[in-house]
């Protein structure tokens, strides 16, 4: 049955690499070619590869690339918090206002990565109708 396969039928089931797609992603390049550009705004993810013609539109990423920003931020604000208010014995206003800023500003450069991370590795595992030719949703 193997010997049976056209050269279509094997390029859909042909192994991606998930780790270089992941990683493609969270440069926020296309996980086929790695050298398009996957956004086209800040969280808008591109239809269609403008260098390879991969299209995009299958991705689901939805509240994912969210809840992934709030674990990590989140994770790595309160030791600095905590060790920060134990140490240092700041002004609580001013204290919070800093940690504020430094929460907005780890959330907005985390964000779209995360969400081109989750497009790559939809692209990888073939999800919502990346390369099936038909939309699994």
């Amino acid at each position: 049955m193997d010997a049976a396969m056209t050269p279509e039928m094997s390029e859909v089931t042909a192994e991606r690499p998930l780790k270089q797609a992941i990683w493609r992603g969270w440069r926020k390049k296309c996980p086929a070619c790695g050298t398009g550009p996957m956004m086209k705004s800040y969280l808008k993810v591109r239809d269609t590869c403008t260098v390879c013609g991969e299209e995009l539109h299958h991705q689901r990423a939805d509240d994912g690339p969210a809840y992934l920003t709030i674990l990590v931020v989140g994770h790595l604000l309160v030791p600095f918090f905590h060790f920060g208010y134990v140490r240092f014995r700041p002004d609580p206003m001013l204290f919070s206002a800093i940690l504020a800023v430094l929460a907005v500003a780890m959330s907005l450069y985390l964000l779209p990565r995360f969400k081109g991370l989750l497009v790559g590795v939809q692209w990888a595992k073939r999800l919502h109708g990346f390369g099936t030719g038909q939309n699994d949703d």
